[in-house]
């Protein structure tokens, strides 16, 4: 059934599946629910350890879909479901369901979750690696005494390693899935028993051992990244009461109370600052290097350090919904939207893993079935062709690097909410631009008011009126003047916005609007002396608004938005990358041709959010196109280009839109995106050549002869090792560059998230 396909009577559910922490325990996990009638919408997550899915009980109970993760090797506690409050997953060394999960007897391919900072010999695989290690020490050891004690310890070695895997690969059998990695190593270990090669088989056990080992690791990395995260929110707070403060837990902090940020300390929740100036360091959050200066009416995030000044911040976020929490929860669901590449390896893998226990078996019978050649060298190439064929480095070559390039975007600011997001960027022809907001600062301030039949202060006056209450920044920067000039707006109702013309509300008994000249034009007579200044300010770059009632123009405004300190610089690297830019605004020709040729890029200026989707639609047939903007009007065109790209400062509905967001809000992170897509992608091509190379030098070598059994378990687990360290490179990424670089504070350098 298509997973994707809701199923009636199902009820959503969340597990803690203990154990499934890398990407091959994902697969196994994902291909046996999707097997299962009566489920529908399956996600899982390695890093937290979650499976949520809706699932019918009517066509599979609970209690069988449970059974069957305990058969694969997984313990699974139920953390939600229809009827439960509870909204997020525990930690992985929280204890779930009153299991213990640290004594659990896991029947196979699993990776332990150990508590930070225990070392690798300290959990279970650690220690079947050194047991299994000892053992064939002292067989080879006894091997120069007594013969048969050294083939004893062989195969006891060989017994201890491969039982296990042995386990779960008859779990895995059963449950739909015969030609995994488990039996493939478990067959070739009992055959080289078999054939008189105990020695081999111990060996490529305990190799192969030692690379779940590893993978294990790694997996550790990758949880780590995501509890770091998690600890970047104090606690505890300092709620303001009258006149003095009380602690309280952060998490009970509710949207409008006040708390106090004492120098050194951490900000509670997202909030704005309605009392102080001090400079913080946002780089916890957002990956922004050097300390910001923020006063009374701006913005902070959740985690970041407040370094000088005493600080007032009124809530404005609750804490499951604060900027730390929606980070982990979109680099969360980001594991769960596969890249092109991995949802191909994933194909391939199903065909190649049966293909090559065919070829094995051809190879082990054919020669001395059909052309009378000796039974013992024949088995022994397809037993090795088997360890060959193990496709471990191929199938943790996307996901290792796909989280790794994930994880070094979310340190320096760069959210991108998917593995298919990360590779598509890269490959975008256009990158297309809003102005306001995302080009320019978003920041700006009226320079002009002009009057019309009433006096500039009363224009001002009834301006600020009519933009009350609105979000938008040229509005904002109206009511600020308003406010600066200690003029006082009047009382206004029934305020609505007109899409790409302007805004209308009713002030002091009419109906007043502030639109665009061009609009205002369309409807009313506008003097020739006020319309030649308004063209003027337009050709200086400046925004200029019209306001007037139904049938008379009463003055104008002019708005000023600098562009961004970097963004000339980051227009100019696009184009150095290949990339075309392009500028699509709703403000007037003249404005937007003012400020499109000091940046250096083509614009498209006067256009309605449908005149937007349209212009992608015609730039799509040339190739890729990414959309980069902060505003509600942008959130359709953001939907509709390969690529949606948010500013961080921009509104709920563009982030929730967009494939990707710059919490930093710097033009420079959309090419700094594009080059880590680049690098993410050359290192998954340089992982699969590598892996796929590799495999067929020793295809070759062994039909040859040339290559033996623990030379084979060796090179696959080289391999894996090498891919994966590999793909961890891409945790250092820097700006362009793949070097080990140190992280923002609160964040391990060598994290994966």
């Amino acid at each position: 059934m298509d997973p994707a396909s809701p199923t009636s009577g199902a009820a959503p559910l969340v597990y803690f599946v203990d154990g499934m922490d890398c990407a091959s325990c994902v697969q196994k996990v994902e291909g046996m629910v999707n097997r299962l009638p009566g489920t529908a919408g399956v996600k899982t997550s390695f890093a937290k350890q979650t499976l949520k899915l809706e699932l019918d009980e009517q066509q599979t109970p609970r209690a069988v879909l449970e059974k069957n993760l305990k058969a694969l090797g997984y313990t699974p506690s139920v953390l939600e479901t229809a009827q439960s409050t509870q909204s997020r997953a525990a930690p992985p060394h929280e204890d779930h369901g009153g299991h213990d999960h640290a004594e659990e007897d896991h029947a196979g391919h699993v990776h332990e979750v150990l508590p930070a900072g225990t070392p690798w010999y300290a959990g279970k695989q650690g220690k079947l690696v050194i047991f299994s290690g000892v053992l064939l020490a002292l067989a080879w050891g006894f091997g120069f005494i007594e013969p048969g004690l050294s083939v004893s310890g062989y195969v006891a070695a060989t017994v201890l390693g491969v039982w296990p895997l042995a386990k779960q690969a008859w779990a895995s059998a059963r449950l739909g899935d015969p030609f995994s990695i488990n039996m493939l190593v478990s067959l070739a270990a009992i055959g080289a028993v078999l054939i008189g090669q105990a020695a081999e088989g111990a060996v490529v056990v305990f190799f192969f051992a030692i690379g779940e080992l590893l993978e294990g690791v790694a997996a550790g990395r990758a949880r780590a990244g995501i509890q770091a995260l998690s600890a970047l929110a104090p606690k505890t707070a300092l709620l303001v009461e009258g006149s003095g403060t009380r602690e309280v837990p952060a998490d009970s902090l509710q949207i409008g109370q006040t708390v106090q940020v004492r120098p050194g300390g951490r900000v509670p929740a997202d909030g704005t600052i309605t009392a102080g100036t001090s400079s913080l360091d946002d780089s916890p959050v957002t990956g922004e290097s050097m300390p910001v200066t923020k006063t009374v009416g701006d913005s902070v995030f959740a985690g970041s350090i407040n370094t000088d000044g005493v600080l007032s911040i009124q809530v404005d976020r609750a804490a499951t919904d604060n900027t730390i929490a929606r980070i982990i929860e979109l680099v969360e669901e980001a594991e769960g939207s596969k890249a092109a590449t991995a949802r191909f390896i994933d194909r391939f893998s199903r065909y190649y893993t049966p293909g090559v226990v065919l070829v094995s078996a051809l190879v082990a019978l054919v020669p001395p079935l059909l052309f009378g050649a000796q039974w013992y060298p024949w088995l022994y190439k397809g037993i090795t062709l088997l360890l060959i064929g193990c496709p471990c480095a191929l199938v943790l070559s996307v996901p290792a690097a796909i989280t790794s390039g994930i994880s070094a975007g979310t340190r320096r600011g760069l959210l991108i909410k998917g593995g298919a997001a990360l590779e598509t960027i890269g490959t975008v022809k256009t990158v297309a631009f809003d102005k306001t907001g995302t080009l320019t600062a978003g920041k700006p301030r009226v320079t002009d008011v002009l009057g019309a039949g009433v006096s500039e202060g009363e224009v001002l006056r009834l301006a600020a009126a009519v933009e009350a209450g609105s979000s938008h920044p040229l509005a904002q920067a109206i009511t600020k003047e308003a406010a600066a000039k200690n003029v006082t707006a009047p009382a206004s109702q029934d305020a609505k916005a007109i899409a790409g013309k302007g805004i209308s509300a009713t002030v002091e008994g009419r109906t007043l609007f502030i639109s665009s000249p061009q609009h205002a034009a369309s409807t009313l007579n506008v003097a020739p002396d006020l319309q030649s200044k308004l063209t003027a300010l337009e050709e200086q770059g400046k925004t200029a608004v019209v306001l007037h009632s139904a049938d008379e123009i009463l003055g104008g405004l002019a708005i000023r938005d600098e562009p961004r300190a970097d963004a000339r610089a980051a227009i100019a690297r696009l184009k150095s990358m290949g990339v075309n830019t392009v500028m699509l605004t709703g403000d007037n020709a003249r404005t937007g041709r003012a400020i499109a040729s000091g940046l250096g890029l083509e614009v498209q200026a006067e256009l309605l959010p449908e005149d937007k989707l349209r212009l992608i639609s015609e730039l799509k047939k040339s190739g890729g196109v990414a959309m980069v903007g902060d505003g509600i009007n942008d959130a359709p065109a953001l939907a509709q280009a390969d690529v949606g790209i948010a500013m961080g400062g921009g509104t709920d509905v563009a982030l929730e839109t967009a494939d990707a967001a710059l919490l930093r809000g710097r033009v420079g992170d959309v090419a700094d995106l594009v080059q880590l897509s680049r690098d993410t992608m050359s290192n998954i091509k340089w992982n699969i050549a590598f892996a796929l190379g590799l495999k067929a030098i020793f295809l070759v070598t062994t039909l040859l002869g040339y290559t033996n059994l623990w030379m084979a378990i060796l090179a696959d687990t080289g391999a894996t090792a090498i891919v994966t360290a590999n793909a961890l490179r891409l945790l250092g990424w820097n700006g362009g560059s793949v070097k080990k670089a140190p992280a923002p504070s609160g964040l391990p350098a060598s994290g994966s998230v």
